[in-house]
């Protein structure tokens, strides 16, 4: 019988947690976070002493490994932590904070605001752009309505009391959403500026909010025309975005509920990372987690940064 993952060492013992952490961020060896010194650090044992200390004899000063990640200032327990991110990969829709916290057994703010930081791992390093010379970029727009805190925007109509979400995603590479203050063509324009090559083929639906803006940063335009059709000219469609979509939807809807719009760009990057580092890719639950968590060196948190008027769903 196959063993459960949850059951290996670094997700029950505190010790096997401190060492399969350092192993993932320190591949070359513990580094003081205060001097950068490697040369002369050791590792503190006794009876007494905390997992994972270490000591750096250049500055003197003790260190972990939690230091200068997310971890740092946590009193939840490595162990814990890791369980958490390996959950929160491997949950196609997503893990609500309610289940994490009847999990962990711990409180709901602690909860939240452990997501959170998880959600920060998963956020992508400033990149290029989508797109390229010969490569096809499929853009589309969705809109939530399950927020409790949308904005009610005023002289609007239709959609106004929704908000709008933005998706790109490169035929054979990554997806990459966007929250946007409503799809009209100004939002459009920016965000196509910002996150596609001009030199890409881009394919859209046949709204006119892309008719009108795209020709001028796509070297070829194409749409469908949905109330007609969804695929046209053999490889006309957004359907690649559609299949996105019926998962971000129904993680949104089904397991978070209710959403505060000041976080959703958190939300997002946890949907795209799941979506990029898909099994279909030859990328399992084990690998996923192991690339979140080398996201977690420089971005540490604090709940001031994060909250939100309660509540802080």
């Amino acid at each position: 019988m196959a063993r459960n993952v949850l059951s290996a060492p670094h997700f029950q013992d505190e010790n096997a947690a401190f060492a399969y952490v350092e192993s993932h961020l320190w591949p070359n060896g513990p580094k003081c976070p205060f001097c950068g010194s490697g040369e002369r650090v050791g590792r503190l044992a006794g009876k007494t002493t905390r997992p994972g200390l270490h000591k750096c004899y250049e500055c003197k000063k003790p260190f972990t490994v939690r230091m200068g990640t997310i971890f740092e200032s946590s009193h939840l327990p490595l162990h814990l932590w890791l369980q958490v991110i390996h959950l929160m990969c491997a949950s196609k829709k997503g893990i609500s904070t309610r289940q994490i916290q009847r999990l962990l057994r711990c409180s709901m703010k602690t909860a939240w605001f452990l997501t959170h930081r998880i959600r920060e791992i998963m956020k992508p390093a400033e990149g290029s752009k989508l797109g390229g010379e010969g490569k096809t970029v499929e853009a589309d727009e969705t809109f939530l309505t399950n927020s409790r805190h949308t904005r009610k925007r005023r002289g609007a109509s239709g959609n106004a009391h929704c908000v709008a979400v933005l998706s790109l995603v490169e035929r054979g590479g990554n997806t990459r959403s966007m929250r946007i203050d409503g799809a009209n063509m100004h939002q459009i324009k920016s965000a196509l500026w910002r996150n596609v090559d001009p030199k890409s083929r881009l394919v859209t639906d046949g709204a006119q909010a892309y008719r009108s803006t795209v020709p001028l940063y796509a070297s070829k335009h194409q749409w469908v025309d949905h109330s007609k059709e969804y695929v046209t000219d053999g490889d006309v469609h957004t359907n690649t975005l559609e299949d996105f979509f019926s998962v971000f939807k129904r993680g949104m809807v089904g397991t978070y509920q209710h959403v505060s719009e000041r976080h959703l760009d958190r939300y997002l990057a946890e949907f795209d990372f799941r979506q990029n580092t898909r099994e279909r890719l030859g990328v399992n639950d084990v690998m996923r987690s192991e690339i979140a968590l080398a996201g977690a060196v420089g971005k540490r948190l604090t709940y001031q940064t994060t909250s939100d008027q309660a509540p802080p769903f």
